[in-house]
């Protein structure tokens, strides 16, 4: 296929964090974030990609009892008095931005908890929010563990379903952390229309539940990102919270890969560290024309019906109930 020019490239920097401790306060982990918003505005960044749970240490490693304890980690509003400056920086510099945060909100008279993420345009509005669908972990407390992984506990699963938005150029989705180790994540997304999937994820090297694993998790986790920006012709930026937070060592290992499947950019520390590259959104579409084309060369309806024959899901072949 020959290469042509892009009427739609966009430069983005991926901002990988390095660990943010117990002692820190809000505005220092802003501070942070906007010096690396300066950093992406000085390489020309149309966009800068934040982390999972981005403005706090990742409190679902620890078992908390006390509410207010558990609730000083969310956001009640976002944009809030603390958050305000990055959005007010944004718009100044005319970055536009994705945000990881822990999300609490009262709907329909209860209080409810998400692991979510917002799109802010160049103009510091934002575009659109997406609540983490995929929780790993557990919901109780797991004695004997080195940390825990209580995302089941302290977050609900995410309402919004995988929408997509028209923004930077092109159709951008998002997805966080665990979702990225699920084929439908980036399936619906692209069923959607997305050219760019952007996320963050706080993974720990060390699995208490598979200990044997462990130095898989850099190879599972790139691997995952390959296979989905491939299997569904679409740009994916994903950003590690990275290094050793409160005693939990985390992989590390943000990148940008190509609708190709290719990492193009990848980070080489575990520190606070920008990662950038110039992604041509008409890739997507170029891919989709030919190898990736889901109308032309997809089957689905071959599936389901195979499924209905073979009894395809359940043991031994017997029917569901």
């Amino acid at each position: 296929m020959s290469e042509q020019p892009s009427n739609r490239s966009i430069t983005i920097g991926a901002a990988q964090q390095g660990p943010v401790q117990g002692d820190a306060s809000r505005a220092d982990v802003i501070e942070r974030l906007i010096v690396m918003l300066r950093q992406a505005a000085e390489a020309g960044c149309d966009l800068v990609v934040f982390t999972e749970v981005a403005l706090v240490p990742f409190f679902p490693h620890w078992h908390i009892t006390d509410v207010g304890a558990l609730d000083a980690y969310f956001e009640q509003q976002m944009p809030g008095p603390q958050t305000q400056p990055l959005f007010d920086e944004a718009a100044r510099l005319g970055v536009g931005f994705h945000l990881g945060f822990a999300e609490l909100t009262t709907e329909d008279g209860e209080i409810r908890r998400y692991n979510s993420s917002i799109l802010v345009s160049a103009e510091g509005r934002i575009i659109g929010k997406y609540r983490k669908i995929h929780l790993p972990g557990y919901d109780s407390y797991q004695p004997g563990q080195p940390f825990q992984n209580l995302e089941k506990l302290y977050f609900r699963v995410g309402d919004l379903g995988f929408p997509t938005w028209r923004a930077f150029g092109g159709v951008v989705g998002m997805m966080i952390c665990n979702d990225r180790r699920w084929p439908e994540s980036y399936r619906m997304l692209a069923l959607r229309g997305a050219e760019l999937i952007v996320m963050g994820y706080n993974t720990p090297v060390h699995n208490p539940a598979n200990p044997s694993s462990d130095h898989l998790a850099g190879f599972h986790n790139h691997l995952s990102l390959a296979a989905g920006a491939y299997q569904n012709a679409a740009w994916v930026v994903a950003v590690a919270k990275a290094g050793i937070e409160e005693g939990v060592e985390q992989i590390g290992g943000t990148c940008i890969v190509a609708p190709t499947g290719q990492i193009v950019a990848q980070a080489t520390t575990l520190e606070d560290e920008l990662v950038v590259a110039r992604c041509d959104l008409d890739l997507t579409q170029r891919l989709r024309q030919a190898t990736l084309n889901f109308s032309a060369h997809r089957r689905i309806e071959h599936y389901e019906l195979i499924a209905r024959r073979t009894g395809f899901g359940t043991p031994d072949g017997e029917d569901e109930d």
